[in-house]
């Protein structure tokens, strides 16, 4: 009998497995797919010469990530390779706001939009020195975070308090408005809230940004040489080497609870798999306190709270094989892993309106990913491998285009949504469609198949705006990994810090598993 089962293989069920093998636990993975990794995991499925990241490409919290870092997975064989600049956004007009590898070089690029924006850039960057190592403390530890929290709190002090306070919860465009005098800033800000679902006018959407933005200019964007899949590689071999299992095609159907403690899980083939101190579950909070643990284990404002859970916006993604770079009209695109397209700001709020009015967007905000670029090994010489996304209502009541859309995405649906997105690239790089050698669409249905996780296509595991965040994430009162069923943890981005590839939500959940305690706050509700 393991001591834990795991229920899933994502990035965070993984760290949770290594991290309580060091500590000398006996430890299985269930898997539902026939594959580990989650949303981690890249193959050759577009083109046999092409590697193509199936889900997330670029990682710039696990770059900054103490728990990926202690795990030393480079003695696994993982190494990360960085594009030559880091993210570009390019104007109608030909210019391009650049988030280079270094802040003086980013820092020139937006004085070319307005003069001393530069310098305004070099001030978001000297605010991020002071508090940003404990900024990323208290994001990579449970809530609250006493230790990161109390010295945060000192250095926000003396980086202006109150003042600094309100720029954290400041609107994106506010931010960007306040921070530059040209376009350039404001876009590099934006764009990267929009990593999320915060559109320009969400509160402390503008934090989001800065973050994302001093991720990027402190840590790049990189990737994993090889593809995602090989993150998740170095993951299952360092547990197999400690000695854990790993067991894929295997739908987990229910936490087995006795006595008010979870004592192992049952399979949807009719096994049951015993743990004997803990169950952890790397799967969302719809699904652990809706469908895998019976109600009846489970507070009444619980299941009420839950009620009201959001989910982010759903996702719709092309993957491409190119037989040759993307033909931007703005060079410096050309150099960048991640290109942001949108006519500006505004052009951002209108994207972000649309899917707030559940409608399909008529000119879609993309992430387009360009992966040969940040890594040689993705794609012969001279071509490249590449990918985007854009986001959609998770419930459509209609269509801002012209085709149509309803959201049952058969394959019409599909193949209308993927041009649209491909005629939106052609704006800003036209040629583009004919350097298309083939491609694969990754529909919001499609990708919650291939991980349950990702529900209508949600890829942050619920919305990251306030009401969902800190102690309100997964439900309020709720912003620990421990679950109301002793021996039962939450170990996925439903729980904080939410989202991206960084193993806290894991870490916590083992931390947790390892000290045994129940959350008190439950019992109370």
């Amino acid at each position: 009998m393991p001591d834990a089962v795991i229920i899933g293989a994502g990035p965070n069920g993984l760290v949770a497995a290594n991290l309580l093998a060091d500590a000398g636990w006996s430890v299985e993975v269930l898997e539902e797919q026939d594959e580990p990794g989650g949303a981690v995991r890249s193959d050759r499925g577009v083109h046999p010469d092409y590697v193509n990241d199936l889900f997330s490409a670029f990682y710039p919290l696990a770059a900054a990530s103490p728990i990926l870092a202690d795990l030393q997975l480079q003695q696994e064989g993982l190494s990360w390779s960085h594009a030559p600049r880091v993210l570009a956004h390019p104007l109608p007009d030909g210019r391009c706001a650049v988030l280079a590898r270094g802040a003086a070089e980013t820092a020139a690029g937006l004085d070319t939009f307005a003069a001393g924006d530069g310098d305004s850039w070099l001030n978001l960057c000297a605010t991020w020195n002071r508090v940003g190592p404990d900024v990323l403390g208290a994001l990579f530890t449970p809530f609250p975070p006493v230790r990161h929290g109390v010295r945060l709190a000192a250095r926000l002090r003396a980086a202006g308090g109150l003042r600094m306070a309100r720029t954290m919860v400041l609107p994106v465009r506010r931010l960007g408005e306040e921070e530059f005098r040209g376009e350039g800033g404001r876009l590099l800000l934006a764009g990267n809230a929009l990593h999320a679902d915060l559109g320009p006018e969400a509160a402390g959407s503008g934090g989001f940004g800065w973050l994302m933005s001093m991720l990027g200019q402190t840590y790049g964007f990189p990737v994993p040489v090889g593809g995602a899949g090989a993150l998740t590689g170095a993951l299952v071999r360092r547990l197999e080497r400690l000695g854990g299992v790993v067991r894929c095609g295997e739908r987990v159907r229910e936490v087995v609870v006795r006595g008010g403690r979870a004592v192992g899980v049952r399979t949807a083939g009719g096994e049951n798999v015993p743990a004997s101190r803990a169950v952890l579950a790397d799967v969302s909070a719809p699904a652990l306190y809706g469908e895998l643990v019976d109600e009846r284990h489970l507070p009444g404002r619980l299941l009420a709270d839950l009620r009201r859970f959001q989910w982010d916006f759903a996702t719709f993604k092309v993957d491409w094989a190119l037989n040759g770079p993307v033909p931007w009209t703005a060079p410096e695109a050309a150099t960048a892993g991640t290109v942001h397209l949108a006519d500006g700001v505004d052009g951002l709020t209108q994207f972000a309106a649309q899917i707030a009015m559940g409608q399909v967007p008529d000119r879609p905000f993309i992430l387009f990913g360009q992966m040969t670029t940040a890594d040689a090994t993705r794609s012969p010489a001279g071509t490249e491998s590449a990918w985007a996304y854009t986001h959609v209502p998770q419930h459509i009541k209609g269509d801002a285009g012209s085709d149509g859309l309803t959201g049952s995405w058969d394959q019409k649906e599909q193949e209308a949504m993927a041009d649209r997105m491909e005629n939106e690239v052609e704006r800003w790089a036209p040629g583009f469609r004919s350097r298309i050698r083939s491609r694969r669409l990754l529909a919001p249905t499609t990708l919650q198949a291939m991980d349950a996780n990702l529900h209508g296509g949600a890829i942050n595991g619920g919305t990251a705006s306030a009401h969902q965040q800190l102690v309100f994430r997964p439900t309020p009162g709720a912003g620990r990994p421990e679950t109301p069923v002793k021996g039962l943890y939450l170990a996925s981005a439903a729980a904080h810090p939410g989202g991206g590839v960084h193993g806290a939500p894991g870490a916590n959940a083992a931390r947790a598993a390892l000290r045994g305690r129940i959350d008190r706050r439950f019992r109370r509700s």
